[in-house]
């Protein structure tokens, strides 16, 4: 059938059978039983009263409350007033993304510091590399009135400059998981963890994951039982909320949680857009909505001219193009998200073949970290008006000037459209996210209105501007597989894959000779074993000092590994 007729059969089912007003009101109530339900609201705190309405009435020592009105940071949100006070014991925190979870732990984290400064005081644990770059920035600048020392442990970095970077004793280690294991149990009996007074999982949602639970497990038992741990997400999953109800520590107080008010769902002033599209020319109409996303948004433009383009062959493209007169389409600071590495790496290459070239820079995690940084901070210093991204950058990352967000496709999971959402529209100001719908995505799109208690509004693009530039764009299309092609990408992963396969496939072979001697091993490794397979059969593991115990397992067949 044709695309008119698919469009006419997808706005019938939208305005009639999709979303009744019984399923508004289904999702209405939903939305409000998230909010009050019984044995939720019966243990978890609340936001404080407003009447605490400065950080030195919060207990903030006076430097950091000047390091505060540095970063033209006055008064504290609802989580930091919530949170601060209490975090002298187990904390969990959940509010909103841009509502400031890092700095509410960060202050408490940096006064105990100061009273009594040690290396390794402090460990925080983040599942991806750019948001552990961003806390440690954060923690620098609050940090300088203590004579701060803090180090990123990542992936993708030197690990011998990490290494000696460690011998120098830090205060805070900023760390993502695999890559803080792989130091410890490669310089065992150079440095300890056994003085480190707080543990802090960021994006705790994502850390307590099957994925994750074998690293937690290992580093959690590397820590003294006598630590604080604070968890903060923007997300409360059962494996996180299961954790407050675990059996109380002996001489420690009970877990204090505290939740925002409003159901964590997508920031206030967000406005929610969907474009229904033929899957077959997704990138027509792309680059027309990127071609006109001020005019379609009311967003404020970036730039009114375009920079150097951001690409290894950006002299070659500018030769091709010197005759053209075109001046360059003028965006607001916009993140389009894609699910997959080579879309990103394509489109970056299709936008800037355009013969009116669309300015932009990639984060992906086939880029090497040294490429993810720059990348990163090209587009925070405005110097491009479009970052493509994948969900490495979905977590955490603050970049408050954001005007919009665009998915490329439905989110599967409704809190990755959550996150991803809530890269705009922070701290009170106001943004706008579009979606791109296909004809196969109304499921995706009941689910998603579901969850957030709204309906998407439809954006309309004129059809037949749109596709005046379909040879254009499959043209640049085209170009852009030849220049991937041409260099090589995807081709180190590729590789270290079938390594990977291959290894795999020879130590099989081993496996049955060692198994009496790797079941003793592991039986005298004790709990972050038992961790590691508890998660990855679905159990959430809730780790207290050095012990492990199991628990039920949640809804979803998620694990958790924590303290």
């Amino acid at each position: 059938s044709s695309f008119s007729d698919r469009l006419f059969r997808f706005r019938v089912n939208w305005r009639v059978s999709i979303l009744p007003l019984a399923l508004q009101l289904q999702a209405l109530y939903r939305v409000q039983k998230m909010a009050s339900d019984a044995p939720v609201a019966a243990t978890l705190a609340m936001e404080p009263p407003l009447e605490r309405s400065t950080f030195s009435s919060l207990g903030v020592e006076p430097f950091l409350c000047k390091a505060l009105q540095a970063m033209a940071i006055r008064k504290p949100t609802g989580v930091q007033a919530a949170c601060i006070p209490p975090i002298l014991k187990d904390c969990i925190g959940s509010a909103q993304t841009g509502s400031g979870k890092t700095i509410a732990f960060a202050l408490p984290i940096l006064q105990a510091l100061a009273r009594d400064p040690h290396g390794f005081f402090g460990i925080v644990l983040t599942p991806t590399r750019e948001l552990a770059f961003q806390i440690s920035e954060q923690f620098r600048v609050l940090g300088a009135a203590v004579n701060l020392h803090s180090a990123v442990i990542v992936g993708g970095m030197d690990m011998m400059i990490q290494a000696l970077e460690l011998k120098k004793r830090p205060h805070v280690l900023i760390a993502t998981p695999g890559r803080l294991v792989d130091l410890i149990k490669s310089n065992q009996g150079e440095w300890s963890l056994g003085k480190v007074k707080f543990l802090v999982l960021d994006e705790a949602d994502r850390l307590l994951t099957p994925t994750f639970a074998p690293e937690l497990g290992f580093i959690i038992d590397q820590l003294p039982a006598s630590r604080q741990t604070l968890l903060f997400t923007a997300t409360l999953t059962e494996p996180v909320l299961a954790l407050q109800n675990k059996p109380q520590t002996p001489g420690k107080p009970k877990v204090f949680t505290h939740v925002s008010r409003e159901v964590v769902t997508t920031p206030a002033g967000l406005t929610q857009k969907y474009v229904f599209i033929p899957s077959q020319v997704r990138e027509v109409y792309l680059a027309y909505l990127l071609q006109h996303l001020c005019d379609l948004t009311g967003a404020q433009p970036l730039h009114a001219a375009a920079p150097k383009p951001d690409t290894k062959s950006s002299t070659k493209r500018t030769t091709k193009r010197a005759a053209s007169e075109e001046a360059p389409p003028v965006l607001p600071q916009t993140i389009l998200f894609v699910p997959r590495c080579g879309t990103a790496a394509l489109l970056h290459s299709l936008f800037s073949q355009l013969p009116n070239p669309i300015p932009c820079t990639s984060l992906h995690s086939h880029l090497s970290q040294a490429e993810r940084l720059r990348s990163l901070q090209t587009f925070r210093k405005q110097a491009v008006p479009l970052l493509i991204a994948t969900d490495v950058g979905s977590r955490g990352l603050d970049i408050p000037e954001v005007a919009v967000v665009v998915n490329w496709e439905v989110p599967r999971v409704p809190e990755d459209y959550i996150h991803r959402v809530g890269r705009t529209a922070r701290a009170g100001r106001k943004g706008t996210a579009i979606t791109f719908v296909t004809e196969g995505d109304v499921d995706l799109v009941k689910a998603l209105e579901d969850r957030i208690g709204t309906q998407l509004e439809e954006l309309e693009l004129p059809e037949e501007p749109v596709l005046e530039q379909l040879n254009a764009v499959t043209m640049a299309k085209r170009m852009a597989h030849m220049e991937l092609h041409s260099e090589g990408f995807g081709e180190r992963q590729r590789k270290n894959k079938e390594k990977g396969e291959a290894a795999q496939g020879g130590g099989s072979k081993a496996q049955g000779k060692s198994a009496s001697k790797g079941s003793a091993k592991t039986h005298r490794k004790g709990s972050s074993n038992q961790s590691a397979q508890a998660a990855g059969k679905g159990g959430a593991v809730v780790a207290g000092g050095k012990k492990a115990k199991k628990s039920a397992a949640p809804r979803g067949g998620g694990g958790a590994a924590a303290a």
